[in-house]
């Protein structure tokens, strides 16, 4: 009844239609959640991801759980998390692709998420790193570690969708850097990320994780964004 009552004097409001949702853990209602576009690449090596970094990156495995396109639910509920304080979404989100990550082949390979790193004055003016919440979501569902903090990002760079490969390359060389690297030594490391487009962030993240010794790196987005 007290929830009720809560509920109708501030009303809790899915981030994609606007219909009413009774749980306050979750940012999206059921129907908004059935409807994202599963990629179904945790099950299927060679997958688009995979490619991304194919001659790039000594990955074991890399997937994503969505398509993202322009218009459509992902870029909603991705907009919601980044810009509108959706944190209760972004960990819906996570939760979402933990019960996928468990269900795939490769699940028990895995000793730690580590979320990307997102540099400070970003997670000044948003007030969380987006893929904190979908680290602890995953880990909610799965059990897996997460070990937040031990990946930096010492400088903040703009959008590189249009520009070259080898511009994307050099504009990321030494943005990111690796803390008490001891403790991922030996390690099957899942580097979480919202969302692979060119694979350039990723590439020079994960190229700072693979100089550890022993270190096997997978990668897992919450979406994959389709060429257009």
């Amino acid at each position: 009844m007290i929830r009720g009552f809560i509920h109708l004097v501030f009303p809790h409001n899915c981030a994609c239609c606007g219909s009413d949702i009774l749980a306050p853990a979750n940012g999206i209602c059921a129907n908004c959640l059935h409807e994202l576009p599963e990629t179904g690449f945790l099950n299927y090596p060679g997958n688009a991801v995979e490619k991304i970094f194919w001659g790039r990156l000594d990955i074991n495995h890399a997937a994503a759980a969505a398509y993202f396109t322009k218009q459509s639910v992902v870029q909603q509920v991705l907009h919601h998390v980044k810009y509108k304080a959706g944190k209760e979404t972004g960990s819906q989100l996570g939760r979402w692709m933990g019960y996928r990550l468990k269900e795939c082949n490769w699940f028990n390979e895995i000793d730690c998420l580590l979320p990307m790193p997102l540099h400070k004055k970003r997670i000044q003016e948003r007030g969380y790193n987006q893929c904190d919440l979908l680290c602890e979501g995953i880990s909610s569902v799965t059990g897996i570690r997460q070990i937040p903090g031990l990946l930096i990002r010492r400088e903040a760079t703009n959008s590189q969708t249009k520009q070259h490969r080898t511009e994307r390359w050099m504009n990321m060389q030494g943005v990111f850097e690796v803390d008490s690297r001891n403790l991922l030594q030996n390690r099957h490391v899942l580097l979480v990320d919202d969302v692979v487009t060119t694979g350039a962030t990723l590439e020079a993240m994960g190229r700072e994780l693979l100089a550890i010794q022993g270190l096997k790196l997978s990668i897992y987005c919450f979406a994959y964004t389709l060429p257009l």
